[in-house]
């Protein structure tokens, strides 16, 4: 039996999307041997010298000007990318997906982010006909994210789910799956081994994040942390961003017992596991990760548009709370330091609700998406 190819397209803005992309790509092979997955950040794909400048320049708008960045998202909420400017990024920057995609030979290709997903649409708008899904991968639903080419939407919440069809995005072209996230983060393996691996002890612990991109770096709340350094366990894993990594293993502030700086690393998961707090940038990705292992949330300096949609969403549901002074910090800096037994038993209420969620929804869902296709539709997107 052929296998299907399933082609998972994404972008470098901000490290979620491709994260997800691999959380999917890894689902995918887990629940089906018949089913060959490939990743693609298309832009660096196609253009390796041009997409890391873009890249950078939307990351220093993001650091530099949030302000900025939450005004042209509010103003174009409810816009798709319109017919020009995907011709133009077709044109300019994705001149060659049409023969990425010949020579891929997908049976489907899912975009989890909304520019190759205008990529895709305007290529089927031209006569490729490969079914196409959409994760979101917010908790908002941007109408950048929209366009009518996609089959399938996968998306976080109902809530998510009800813009959409405001939007006019049929009913049944929609899923709540929750976003993906790596089977890593559904599992629970010994805390003591996770322990002994990153020399930490068994006792309340705060992992602060930042993203990939490193961007918590706050001149109020890591010192503040290091107050209750003798009794909880203060990590702070700060991504790409070597400059303040460096800076902390240098300031004697951050030199302290039971104080732990990190760089980048892929076993966030291992440290969630072990952690009581996760103290982080509300952004899609890790929130989800967060939420799969049920460890309570404060979320630090949203940026303007999604993430703060994010904190409204969760904040609502009593998974997490928005640091909105240093109080906040302080109270539950305490509820560990007093109340540490209320504070477990807490999470694995949450852990035994989250349990009655399918973590594999996103991947079956794209897996009955390909059991739909017409045998000629696939066989012309490979012409």
């Amino acid at each position: 039996m052929e296998k299907k190819r399933v082609l998972l397209l994404s972008e470098g803005f901000g490290t979620g999307h491709t994260q997800a992309a691999y959380a999917l790509s890894s689902n995918l092979r887990k629940l089906s041997p018949d089913v060959q997955t490939k990743v693609l950040e298309l832009g660096s794909f196609l253009n390796p010298k041009v997409a890391p400048l873009i890249i950078t320049a939307y990351k220093k708008t993001v650091t530099n000007q949030p302000k900025l960045f939450g005004y042209v998202y509010r103003h174009h909420y409810k816009k798709s990318l319109n017919r020009l400017t995907t011709l133009a990024l077709h044109k300019l920057f994705y001149t060659h997906t049409r023969s990425v995609v010949r020579q891929l030979r997908p049976d489907a290709i899912v975009c989890t982010h909304p520019i190759p997903s205008a990529v895709i649409s305007r290529l089927k708008r031209l006569g490729v006909q490969v079914p196409l899904c959409t994760v979101i991968t917010d908790y908002d639903a941007h109408g950048t994210w929209i366009n009518r080419e996609v089959d399938l939407y996968l998306v976080s919440s109902d809530e998510v789910k009800s813009k959409l069809m405001l939007r006019d995005v049929p009913t049944e072209n929609i899923r709540v799956t929750g976003i993906p996230v790596h089977p890593n983060f559904w599992e629970h393996p010994g805390r003591e081994e996770i322990r002994s691996r990153f020399n930490l002890k068994n006792m309340p612990t705060v992992l602060v994040m930042g993203g990939g991109w490193g961007m918590l770096s706050d001149k109020l709340v890591h010192p503040l942390l290091t107050r209750w350094h003798e009794d909880i366990q203060i990590i702070f894993c700060l991504g790409h961003n070597d400059k303040t990594r460096i800076s902390m293993e240098q300031n004697p502030m951050y030199r302290k017992e039971n104080i732990h700086i990190m760089g980048y690393t892929n076993e966030v998961d291992k440290l969630m596991e072990v952690s009581d707090l996760l103290i982080t940038k509300p952004g899609g990705m890790t929130c989800s990760e967060g939420l799969a292992k049920g460890i309570p949330m404060l979320f630090h300096n949203p940026i303007p548009g999604q993430e703060e949609e994010n904190v409204h969403y969760f904040t609502a549901r009593g998974l997490g709370e928005p640091i909105t002074s240093p109080d906040v910090v302080v109270k539950w800096m305490n509820k560990l330091l007093h109340h540490y037994p209320d504070v477990v038993r807490k999470r694995k209420r949450h852990l035994a609700e989250i349990a009655k969620v399918h973590p594999m929804q996103s991947a079956q869902s794209i897996i009955d998406l390909l059991e739909d296709v017409r045998p000629s539709s696939a066989e012309e997107a490979r012409l």
